[in-house]
């Protein structure tokens, strides 16, 4: 504010002067005799100002085309100029509008086009961190391979560029599945900026496909640490890591590392089934077994699974029927109501030879969600109960066509394993498996196995009519006694029954031909 003040105070005082001068030179006498070549001119006061302003007029425009002549000669000399510059900023303003044209092109999907405007760019502005991106790209787009990692690679020389050199050449082995390579350049990329996002999972997923768990969690606490995953889903995902190294150690033979791992898998996620299961049994083997119950009991309280009433069996591997079914009360009385645990009890009473028990505590199952599983043990409680061949036989069959029941499945691919992995074995997604019943096929089978029920033998047997087939569904008709293929129950990934004696086994002696009927 006091400057402008200052400013102008300045000009009125210039303008005041200026109008003082020039009043004095008009009330002024005489002039300036000025001689040239013999002839002398008189010059009034005016003309003298106006004479001595057309003299500084012209020794300025002299000392301009004396600094033009130089700035042209050093022009030729490549010396940087005014000159120069406007030749500059037109070649820029060429190279920008090619490089916006091929961005344009690229996002048009004119690759091309877009390779064209980039060349054209390069040559104006000589920015190959921007024209190598648009032609590395443009190229891909046209399916010249060659051409983008060509270009890619140039990237990788300039350190502006290098990751993004690497991430293009990371991708284009990908496409190629050498994963080999793309895991290397992927763990480059990662060096150059941990927190990219993308990296990380890429990165990620190619060391759980390797099995390199050890790296694999490093990653993944990086990316809690940058922010990319939330903290509840790294803890899940950590602990199914923690598990697949336990796993590899106890491949190895390594039995102190393998039971620490274990424990640690199942501290991070207490309702990961596997690793209680896992854990439980470095407690057994520690001689820990109250740290196994309380494992197991917490899992279960999360999830009731078959695996881990197998673990929980393995604690007392020789106890009595009788005895193991009241030890089992610890877990049966947490869901009493849950699929898992009426098949659990189940099989035990099976074990116990308490048939009607067994029917009891499977109840409604066999009508309203029958399964491989149910329908299997239902037939050893018929042939427990002393049901003709031809009953046992029919429950065989309606276990033949019946639905799998719980498997480990896919979440992203759908696909079934029989046991649980970190990575699926088909689409190689890493934590995708969940314990659930895969989608039943409305396709009819091209082997008429839902015709076996018809050709084997009538769940309900005509020729006995006895207590223990009171209530069972029926058939169409009865036909005399054939072959037929036990199933193995579904419920069950490693085929284990935890209660000792299982279902499959009693339906093994049900499907004897020479069986008699009601022989426990």
């Amino acid at each position: 504010m006091l400057w402008s003040l200052i400013k102008i105070l300045i000009f009125i005082a210039l303008i005041a002067a200026a109008t003082l001068g020039a009043g004095y030179l008009l009330e002024t006498t005489g002039g300036v005799q000025v001689t040239v070549g013999g002839v002398e001119y008189t010059l009034g006061p005016l003309q003298s100002v106006i004479a001595v302003l057309l003299l500084l007029l012209a020794v300025w425009i002299f000392l301009k085309l004396a600094a033009l002549l130089v700035a042209v000669l050093r022009f030729i000399n490549g010396d940087e100029t005014a000159l120069s510059r406007h030749f500059d900023r037109n070649r820029e303003r060429k190279g920008f509008k090619a490089l916006s044209e091929g961005l344009m092109a690229l996002a048009s999907g004119e690759g091309r086009v877009a390779m064209s405007k980039a060349a054209k760019a390069e040559r104006y502005l000589r920015r190959p961190d921007l024209t190598n991106l648009i032609t590395a790209q443009a190229a891909e787009m046209t399916g010249d391979r060659r051409k983008a990692e060509e270009v890619y690679r140039r990237l990788v020389t300039d350190e502006r560029t290098r990751f993004v050199g690497v991430r293009g050449i990371m991708k284009q082995k990908l496409a190629e599945g050498d994963t080999e390579t793309a895991l290397k350049l992927a763990e480059r990329a990662f060096a150059l900026k941990p927190k990219h996002e993308e990296t990380q999972d890429i990165l990620l997923r190619l060391q759980t496909e390797k099995e390199d768990w050890e790296g694999a969690r490093k990653t993944l606490n990086t990316k809690l640490k940058t922010g990319t995953l939330p903290r509840d889903v790294h803890k899940r995902r950590d602990a199914v890591l923690a598990l697949s190294e336990a796993r590899g150690v106890l491949d190895e033979g390594q039995t102190i590392e393998a039971r620490e791992a274990a424990i640690e898998a199942n501290r991070l996620s207490p309702d990961l089934v596997p690793a209680a299961v896992l854990a439980a049994r470095s407690y057994v083997e520690q001689g820990k077994p109250r740290y196994a119950v309380r494992v197991i009991k917490a899992a279960w309280q999360a999830q009731p699974h078959p695996d881990l009433a197998a673990a929980f069996a393995a604690i007392e591997p020789d106890e009595a029927p009788k005895a193991r079914i009241k030890r089992f009360g610890t877990l049966t009385k947490i869901h009493p109501d849950h699929r898992e645990t009426r098949l659990l009890l189940a099989e035990l009473n099976i074990a116990a030879e308490d048939f009607p028990q067994a029917r009891r505590s499977l109840g409604d199952l066999a009508e309203k969600d029958p399964d491989q599983r149910v329908l299997t043990i239902m037939a050893a409680i018929e042939r427990g109960e002393g049901s003709s061949d031809t009953v046992v036989k029919g429950w065989l069959a309606r276990a033949l066509s019946a639905p799998r029941g719980p498997q480990w499945v896919c979440e992203n691919c759908h696909n079934i394993q029989s046991e649980w992995t970190a990575v699926c074995t088909n689409c190689h997604s890493f934590d995708t498996l969940s314990w659930t019943t895969p989608p039943a096929s409305a396709t009819p089978s091209t082997t008429g196995v839902e015709m076996l029920p018809l050709i084997v033998g009538s769940i309900e047997d005509k020729r006995d009519s006895s207590p223990a087939t009171q209530g069972a569904p029926a058939a169409a008709r009865e036909v005399p006694d054939a072959e037929v293929v036990v199933p193995e129950p579904s419920g069950r990934a490693d085929g284990a029954a935890p209660s000792g004696g299982s279902a499959t086994k009693g339906v093994e002696e049900a499907a004897k031909p020479d069986a008699e009927p009601g022989k426990k």
